[in-house]
């Protein structure tokens, strides 16, 4: 191949013609998945746990946890996902652990994004308004906590504002 330029070289390669960023980057992370090492099912790839993980970084987000927050927590999980008693234990504890050790939210996002519908998406930006305004006012590091993660599971911006509103409402904030 001495001589070719890299563009004829590369045009040979599969998939040299990549149609997005967005695909490049998934085949990137699906490589990484791939190797040696790397976690493969189990909780890092449970939706639960990723929303655990998510309710967590919200309910911090103000720097305050109370207690109220936490059973709310607790309620709202055990209602989403139908689950109690040891289940909904270890999937809490999961999710914490999973929280406290992320880097960025990528991790709980993309899971909530391949496992779930998008009325199940909707659901839990429902339920992290309802944990916003838990206290009767939203902090500007949760308002924009569930923005970002709107956005990430691809909830658009008119059902992020009317989820929002109602949260809201129903909070009497």
């Amino acid at each position: 191949m001495l001589g070719e330029s890299a563009s004829v070289r590369l045009a040979r390669l599969p998939n040299a013609g990549c149609s997005s960023r967005d695909e490049m980057f998934d085949r990137f992370l699906n490589f990484l998945k791939d190797m040696p090492g790397a976690r493969q099912g189990g909780d890092a790839d449970d939706p639960r746990v990723a929303a655990a993980a998510l309710l967590y970084h919200l309910m911090d987000a103000d720097g305050v946890r109370e207690r109220g927050e936490i059973t709310q927590l607790r309620t709202l999980m055990s209602e989403m996902f139908g689950i109690t008693g040891a289940e909904l234990e270890r999937v809490l504890s999961a999710g914490e652990k999973a929280d406290e050790e992320a880097v960025d939210l990528y991790a709980f996002t993309s899971v909530i994004d391949r496992h779930l519908e998008q009325s199940a998406k909707c659901e839990l930006i429902s339920i992290m308004w309802e944990m916003v305004f838990a206290d009767g006012e939203a902090h500007e590091l949760e308002d924009n906590l569930v923005w970002r993660v709107a956005e990430l599971i691809h909830v658009e911006r008119e059902q992020r504002i009317a989820l929002r509103q109602r949260a809201r409402a129903e909070a009497g904030a």
